[in-house]
């Protein structure tokens, strides 16, 4: 899963929500993600550029202190 934007990420089913950290050691939890939209983010080749298009400023988030 090499990208140059997220070092990681997972998804919890039971809520809906999707826990991305960033390369900058940022993490946050997307809210109410589907997870077919996980599935897709799993299997995109450039994770960052499906990040941009699918997640971010479509998805209510909250900064996860690391």
């Amino acid at each position: 899963m090499p990208s140059t934007v997220i070092a990681s990420f997972s998804y919890d089913p039971e809520r809906a929500a999707m826990k991305i950290v960033f390369v900058s050691g940022i993490t946050y939890e997307y809210k109410n993600v589907p997870g077919e939209v996980y599935e897709q983010m799993r299997t995109s080749k450039a994770k960052g550029i499906f990040f941009n298009q699918q997640i971010k400023d479509r998805y209510a988030f909250e900064k996860i202190n690391n």
